[in-house]
This record gives structure tokens, C-alpha cells and sequence, in this order.
């Protein structure tokens, strides 16, 4: 009893438990099934519909995305292009095609507007802040500017975040289906193209605080070159354990029904031989 009061090292604890869970939920029905079958048969159909409750909780898992689950999708940097510090970066980074026409003397806060303006007439879409996608990629885009010390945090304000890509495919068209209205069925789309967003970033002006003052409200630099961040979006694994789950335990449920049927096979085909050897 003192082994099972260990509540020191929580690990050993867990270990315990799950140890403990499976002996007597597991074994009490294997115990069960002895008295009646036999140690082996018992274990064999024990053990096989164990396998069949994985696969149908990992089903379930697998269709609502419930249960264990794998990583969730995230913003990643683009690799050699993540904080890009200046207008030329853009292009050379990837982000933009062209650079828009910069006119001499233009302020950081013009030439911002006017990649702004090149990124919509490229396609992109600049989204909305009050969204949660801005604010998503808004707290990662914060990261990456601080890890890679472009800006020290509260230095600076996410201003803009331009979005582009991201359409799933195969997508089919349901006007061709009875009884379906909409334009497109996308159940089957499990392609995805490539999501990219850039993300602007526009510096504060340097305050000074004094103490018992309320601290000053911070002001765009506008004498300071705008930095972008350029993220792409890794959709993660949600349902990957449930997937192996449901395969994995299908697999060995499959395998012990027909190690099963064998049995029960082989069982009919020696009471016959015996009966046929008792009846000459």
C-alpha cells in the first residue's frame, strides 16, 4: 500500500495508474473468460475485442477529430525569408513579383501604402483585424520578430497582415448531384495548396517613461523602415494518431478473427474426424 501512496514523482504515479487500470479493467474480463474457454481461447478473444474497441474509438477520433490528437496547425517561417527588413526583401524573398514604383523622398508611411497596394493588386488579401486569423498570425509573426531581434517586444505594432493561397482541391461540383444546391462539394478536397501571409510591422516611437506618470501612449516612427514577416502555414496532424490507432488496432483485430476462425475451423474438422472414427 505505502507503493501505491507515491505521490512524489508524478510520472511513477501515472506509470501506476495506468498499470493498475489495465490489470483490473482488462484482466477481470480475461479472468472471466478462463474460467469458461481456457487460458489461451480466452486471451485470444480478450485480446481481440480489445483491438476492436481501439479501432472503433480511434474511428470516432478520426471522423470529429476528438480524442488523442496530433500537432495543431501553425504559422511557420519561411526558410532564409522570414524578417524581411526592407522593400527590396520582399521580392527577393518570394513574397512579392514585382516592386511597386517608389517615388524619390517618399516617407516610410508612403512606401508602406504602396506595398500594401502591390500586394491586393497581386492577389492578396488583406485581412480584417478583428479576425482571428490576424490575431493568429499576428502572435506569431510577434515571435519571429523577436527571436530573431528585429524588435525588442513592445517596440513595435503588428499594422497589416496580407494572406494568399491556401484553397483545398479536388473540389466537385455539386449542381451535377441530386439533390445538392450548393456550387461546391469540398468533402473530398484533401489537397491543399500552399497558405502564405506577410505580416507589416511598423516601429514606435522611443518614449521616455517617468515614474508616477502614466506611461504615454506609443506613436507610429514615421521616420522608420517598415519590416515584414513572411509565414507559411503548416497544417499539422490532427487526426494522425487516430488514423494509426484505427489502422493499427483494425489490423490486429482482423488478424486474431482469423486466427479465431481458424481454430473454430480446425475444432469442427477434429469432432467430425472423432465422430467418423467412432461411428466404424
Amino acid at each position: 500500500m505505502n507503493l501505491l501512496a507515491i505521490g512524489w514523482e508524478p510520472e511513477l504515479r501515472g506509470l501506476l495508474t495506468v498499470v493498475i487500470a489495465v490489470v483490473i479493467l482488462m484482466g477481470s474480463i480475461y479472468l472471466i473468460m478462463l474460467t469458461n474457454m481456457g487460458a489461451r481461447l480466452a486471451f485470444l478473444v480478450a485480446l481481440a475485442g480489445l483491438a476492436g474497441w481501439m479501432m472503433l474509438m480511434g474511428l470516432t477520433w478520426w471522423i470529429y477529430c476528438i480524442g488523442l490528437r496530433g500537432p495543431d496547425p501553425t504559422w511557420q517561417p519561411v526558410a532564409g525569408a522570414t524578417v524581411l527588413q526592407d522593400t527590396d526583401a520582399l521580392r527577393s524573398g518570394g513574397a512579392l513579383q514585382t516592386l511597386p514604383q517608389i517615388p524619390d523622398g517618399a516617407t516610410p508611411s508612403e512606401e508602406g501604402e504602396l506595398v500594401g497596394d502591390q500586394f491586393i493588386e497581386e492577389g492578396w488579401i488583406l485581412l480584417d483585424p478583428a479576425s482571428p486569423a490576424f490575431g493568429q498570425a499576428q502572435a506569431s509573426a510577434s515571435v519571429f520578430l523577436e527571436e530573431e531581434e528585429a524588435f525588442a517586444a513592445g517596440q513595435y505594432v503588428v499594422t497589416d497582415i496580407f494572406d494568399i493561397g491556401g484553397d483545398r482541391y479536388p473540389r466537385i461540383k455539386a449542381g451535377a448531384i441530386p439533390g445538392f444546391t450548393n456550387d461546391t462539394l469540398d468533402f473530398f478536397a484533401f489537397f491543399h495548396e500552399p497558405h502564405f501571409v506577410v505580416a507589416e510591422a511598423a516601429p514606435y516611437v522611443q518614449v521616455r517613461t517617468e515614474p508616477g506618470r502614466a506611461p504615454v501612449t506609443p506613436q507610429i516612427d514615421e521616420t522608420r523602415q517598415r519590416q515584414y514577416v513572411y509565414m507559411v502555414r503548416d497544417l499539422g496532424s490532427r487526426r494522425q494518431p487516430a488514423v494509426v490507432l484505427t489502422l493499427g488496432g483494425g489490423a490486429i483485430f482482423l488478424a486474431l478473427c482469423y486466427l479465431l476462425h481458424r481454430r473454430e475451423r480446425h475444432l469442427q474438422e477434429n469432432l467430425t474426424n472423432s465422430k467418423a472414427v467412432a461411428a466404424a
